[in-house]
Parts: C-alpha cells; structure tokens; sequence
C-alpha cells in the first residue's frame, strides 16, 4: 500500500489546460521566402531571441549557401535531393549533423529540400545575416 501513495497522480484537466500550450504550425500554408542566395528559399518554423532556428529549405537544383561556418551544432535531414559539400553529399533519407566550427559550402547540384535545426546563428564569411535578420 505505501508504494501507491507515493506513485505520482496524472495531472487534472486544469493542471493541462495551465501548462505551456503547444504551437502547430500550417507548414504547407505558409509561403517560401526568397534567401539573400539565388534559388535557395526558406520557411521559418521556429526562431527565439537566443538564435535557436528550425528552418525548412528548398534549394533549386544548381543552388548554393556561400562559405560559412556552424558557430554551434547544426542538424539537418534532407527530404528530397541532395546537399552536398566538400566533405560529402548527404541524400534524400539522410541526416547530418555538423559542429560549432564546422566551416563549408552547401551545394544542391540536383536541387534540395531539408530541414535543419540550428542552436545558433551561422557566421558568413562575407558578413551577410541570414536568419538572425529576419525578426
């Protein structure tokens, strides 16, 4: 008897209805955003003011993001084409993940569409803001 006592009791409907709510986002409703790089255009899933970013890209095929380098830990799994860089091409299927440090290219020579998650902003080697310009 004294082990159910101290089981822990499911919350109430006030207890859930009084927590953080969850937030759906409309993916295919939402429009792509043209980048500041020639045939690569975005949707913003999620961003806070710390940098954190859940981007969804789509990359026309031929298609590049400039040298930069990861300032934190990047993820990305490519739904549909390929990204590549000089140390080799993640396919449609693949996740890649990449740490702070991490510099490269990325290029879509067949067209690509990928999600990536972001801890912190990228730094561009020619000084352009990408997503931390956005807000």
């Amino acid at each position: 008897m004294e082990t159910a006592t101290k089981e822990k009791q499911r919350p109430t409907h006030e207890e859930i209805v009084a927590t953080p709510r969850s937030v759906f986002v409309d993916v295919l409703k939402m429009p792509w955003t043209a980048s500041k790089f020639p045939g690569v255009d975005f949707k913003v899933l999620y961003q806070n003011d710390d940098g954190m970013l859940t981007v969804l890209t789509r990359m026309k095929p031929g298609s590049f993001i400039p040298l930069h380098t990861h300032t934190e830990v990047e993820q990305t799994y490519v739904l549909e084409g390929s990204l590549e860089d000089e140390q080799a091409p993640a396919i449609a299927g693949n996740f890649v993940w990449r740490p702070g440090g991490n510099t490269h290219i990325a290029h879509a020579p067949n067209g690509c569409l990928s999600i990536s998650f972001f801890t912190k902003p990228n730094k561009f080697f020619d000084e352009v803001e990408w997503f931390n310009d956005l807000k």
